[in-house]
């Protein structure tokens, strides 16, 4: 496992994300698929985030990242939401027809750390510290 180093600190953070179209609608295909991809990496270079992983579904994006501690990670997805919605819409006008105008994400989205190790093994890790 390689750690990701700054100035003062030596870290490990990925997050897998799933975002869903608005009202589920199936409209991602493998080409708005890669320009969904191509926004996340326009936008996610000024956050300090670097891309792993990409798959999608008619209805759903997953993605795997990985962030510094200093990423503030609610206005990065903020950004990314807002300018690949308006962007896509822009560049594929035929989705208008399934989303009435609206947002193309709905407003949720399921943000979950991962690591490494199981929690259960970072866990008894901790509790074992001190002991001989």
């Amino acid at each position: 496992m390689e750690l990701d180093r700054n100035q003062h600190s030596v870290y490990l953070i990925n997050y897998h994300l799933v975002m869903v179209v608005k009202y589920r609608r199936k409209v991602i295909n493998d080409e708005i698929s890669e320009y969904l991809k191509h926004r996340f990496v326009v936008v996610r270079q000024a956050y300090g985030i670097n891309l792993q992983e990409w798959n999608h579904d008619q209805d759903h994006v997953h993605v795997l990242f990985r962030a510094t501690p200093h990423t503030e990670m609610a206005k990065f997805l903020n950004a990314y939401k807002s300018s690949s919605s308006r962007m896509v819409k822009k560049q594929f006008p035929e989705i208008k027809q399934y989303l009435w105008e609206s947002a193309f994400w709905t407003q949720s989205y399921c943000l979950i750390s991962t690591g490494g190790a199981p929690l259960e093994v970072v866990k008894r890790y901790i509790e074992s510290q001190g002991r001989k």
